[in-house]
């Protein structure tokens, strides 16, 4: 059913909700997701939307996920954007979702492609998100097939200078060209919403507007999100996480508040009708903050709910591509019974990933590679090269690396914000195997037992302890991934774990077929061990692929041709990434005497 249908035929009395997913990286954290909108969609949202990768990056996840929740009866809005987008393959799209039962389209020019500063069309038909809902109203086959939402930036859009009128004129020009809805991006300063709702409807502009609520899960993903999306933070949130920022499960609460808060103040003083939660493919904060408004039940009564509806099923495995083409795969098959779908693990199916720190989550997890809402530039060109500048020999780059650890300069292509307090833990290591031409990009220190409230490791709720497995990565010369694996027969004994890949695919390693490594654990009072970081094959080869696009990116800054061009093509053709971890998390040094032992 069309979602302005849906609105209309629901009353302005009772307030609707609609979630909003991504398509995960693996097809394990695919598979997962399916249990998690089963779980979720027992709280009857009106929808659920699914977003697209830049140029159809994430087409064929995006669409085998929205092609599973449409069949099952979730009304599912799927994302398109302009970016990277011909016409050959807009009309791809939309017949796709139109095969799968879709009837609603959120269509946005999206952010510049990776690396890209600036926002240029590949085809001139889509400059604008107005030019791609006039487009699809234009074709009588989809005209009426789709209702289309359209995007609005309440506090501007990023990577822009803020022109209000001007925006919102290009926001009627959506409107104009046939939008039914508006869905807009996340923000935190409810006085400026309502403002800006105000002048929108003043402009003429009378279609639904859908606020984007996205609850506070972590204070690093906040920072993060809200940087990239040139979101307005108000003093009151920021005093009122200062002094919470190192437990997660203190900011995770006020992030459920504060979402509570601002919907109760939109629907009642901006007699707002309903709210998009992003999800960021978590889902306990959703549920409480619904709870919090008491428009569902509790989520003991809709688990105890789902837990009548299924029985013992055998362990069910789904990917994209079969879920898609096999109805017996829908939500309604999918066992939902909290554990059933990670058998053996120490924490269930709902709270398993409730505290996503580091990149290096459960690759299982529907959250893992998690970057935003609809997407997100990376560093812009501008950035890179005011803090980089022109790179036109190894020494230059290592010299980055170790400007970088040295605070000289605050990011690098792959570390998006200044070094980080717990770096400082073991910065003589660093800069060791950085002067040895072996460029770090991730690592931690070994923690054995530290406090939960520990201003530099500690993490999740108080009055716990937490635990770190030392690891470091970094790119090396292919020979030197020789001796490490030497190294590691001869002096491992069994401590040392170790991946390394290219970038054309070769692959290295001495992790056992399926082997896990939770390298970041933590024990809390009253619930089960949570390990919030695990490195194992398949995580290691998605953020391998990414790092080495991230050096042809960098390299995408300089001219063709250009010494820095060539100098940063050729590391990315010719280095290995690598991650090793030791296993003797007690020992702070066991890990560096591996690595800088000469003599056994």
């Amino acid at each position: 059913m069309k979602l302005v249908e849906k609105i209309k035929a629901h009353g302005a009395s009772n307030p609707f909700y609609t979630f909003e997913f991504f398509p995960p990286r693996t097809d394990q954290g695919f598979e997962n997701l399916i249990s998690r909108i089963s779980r979720l969609s027992a709280l009857n949202p009106l929808a659920i939307s699914i977003t697209w990768g830049a140029g159809g990056s994430t087409k064929e996840r995006s669409l085998d996920l929205a092609g599973v929740t449409q069949a099952d009866g979730l009304d599912t809005i799927l994302h398109l954007t302009c970016t990277n987008m011909e016409q050959g393959m807009v009309d791809d799209a939309l017949k796709a979702a139109k095969d799968r039962g879709i009837q609603n389209i959120l269509a946005l020019r999206g952010d510049p492609p990776r690396g890209e500063e600036e926002w240029t069309p590949v085809d001139a038909r889509f400059t604008h998100g107005a030019d791609l809902v006039a487009y699809i109203r234009s074709l009588p086959e989809y005209s009426s097939q789709f209702c289309i939402g359209v995007a609005a930036y309440p506090d501007g859009h990023t990577g822009q200078l803020h022109d209000e009128r001007a925006e919102i004129g290009l926001l009627k020009a959506k409107v104009d060209a046939g939008a039914d809805f508006i869905v807009t991006q996340l923000f935190y300063d409810v006085d400026g919403f309502l403002q800006w709702v105000g002048k929108v409807r003043e402009a003429g502009i009378t279609v639904p507007i859908i606020p984007g609520i996205m609850p506070i899960q972590t204070y690093s993903s906040f920072l993060r999100l809200t940087k990239l999306c040139g979101t307005t933070v108000p003093e009151s949130v920021m005093a009122a996480l200062e002094p919470i920022r190192t437990d997660d499960q203190l900011v995770k609460d006020y992030g459920v508040q504060l979402a509570v808060s601002m919907i109760r103040r939109l629907t009642t003083e901006g007699k707002i009708s309903g709210v998009h939660l992003c999800t960021l493919n978590l889902e306990k904060s959703v549920q409480r903050v619904l709870e919090g408004l008491k428009w569902t039940g509790s989520s003991e009564s809709v688990h105890n709910k789902l837990i009548e509806e299924v029985s013992a099923q055998n362990e069910l495995t789904v990917t994209p591509s079969s879920a898609a083409s096999s109805a017996k795969h829908g939500l309604a098959n999918i066992p939902v019974v909290e554990g059933a779908a990670f058998r053996g693990e120490p924490t269930n199916a709902a709270t398993w990933d409730d505290f996503p720190n580091g990149r290096f989550g459960d690759f299982k997890s529907p959250a893992f590679g998690s970057s935003g809402p609809w997407g997100g530039p990376a560093i812009g060109r501008t950035e890179v090269m005011s803090q980089c500048g022109h790179p036109r020999r190894l020494d230059d780059l290592t010299r980055i690396f170790l400007d970088y650890l040295h605070s000289k300069i605050l990011i690098t292509p792959f570390s998006p914000a200044p070094l980080s307090p717990e770096s400082l833990m073991i910065l003589p290591h660093l800069e060791r195997l950085t002067q040895r031409g072996w460029w770090t990009v991730g690592s931690q220190p070994a923690v054995d037992g530290k406090s939960s409230s520990d201003a530099v490791v500690g993490w999740g709720p108080r009055a716990g302890y937490v635990f770190q497995k030392g690891f470091v990565e970094f790119f090396c010369a292919a020979d030197e991934v020789d001796v490490i694996e030497r190294r590691t027969l001869e002096r491992g004994n069994g401590w040392v774990h170790w991946f390394a890949g290219n970038k054309d695919g070769e692959f290295r390693g001495n992790v056992p077929q399926g082997g896990r490594n939770a390298v970041t654990w933590g024990v809390f009072p009253g619930q089960e061990i949570a390990q919030t970081t695990i490195i194992e094959r398949e995580s290691f080869l998605s953020w391998k692929d990414e790092a080495f696009s991230i050096w042809s990116e960098w390299a995408s800054f300089y001219r063709p041709q250009s010494e820095e061009r060539k100098l940063l093509e050729s590391v990315r053709d010719e280095r290995w990434l690598v991650s090793i971890v030791h296993h003797d998390y007690r020992n702070p040094n066991a890990l560096w005497t591996f690595l800088f032992d000469e003599t056994g």
